[in-house]
């Protein structure tokens, strides 16, 4: 059975996006990039109703891969989607990875969404995506799979992703 409308999760930097972006041109349908639909100019957060507007109109189609975690919208992602992937990579390795695109993204200055950009003081501040990622990691781990035994959630197809190669031989069977 081929999957109609799929959620990818997984910390930052597992490559959600890369993923989606790919299963989205393989099975030839929409890619919701939902970090695009969260983040306005200058790092401002969408309100939760704008945010919540514009992912429900995303998700109304037939076809379509969804990646980002986003609990205040899951209800409505994962109530609409059929297949959920969640790329669960070691902390190390997400932690390479993070540090490797960061790295690329403020050298290059790469211009994100609605003409974001991420800097060095912006991801290690605080509560920047360093922190968020070693924070995100074990709550995720706690949390999704109780989240995944819910009655609500039971009509989901999950694949759980906890390496390259496993994703390697997703791609290949998708």
């Amino acid at each position: 059975m081929t999957p109609k409308r799929i959620v990818i999760i997984g910390n930052s930097a597992t490559g959600k996006t890369t993923l989606a972006r790919q299963l989205a041109v393989r099975l030839n349908c929409t890619h919701i990039e939902r970090d695009a639909l969260q983040w306005e100019a200058g790092w401002q957060k969408a309100t939760d109703e704008a945010f919540r507007a514009k992912v429900t109109s995303a998700i109304q189609g037939e076809r379509w891969v969804a990646d980002g975690n986003f609990s205040r919208v899951r209800d409505a992602v994962w109530g609409r989607a059929d297949t959920l992937i969640w790329l669960d990579y070691p902390l190390w390795f997400i932690l390479w990875r993070l540090t490797r695109r960061s790295w690329q993204r403020v050298r290059q200055r790469e211009i994100l969404w609605n003409g974001n950009r991420e800097t060095w003081s912006h991801l290690l501040a605080r509560d920047g995506v360093f922190a968020w990622t070693i924070k995100a990691h074990f709550r995720h781990r706690r949390e999704y799979p109780a989240l995944l035994r819910e009655p609500r959630f039971s009509h989901l197809r999950v694949i759980r992703i906890k390496s390259e190669q496993s994703l390697q031989n997703l791609i290949i069977t998708v």
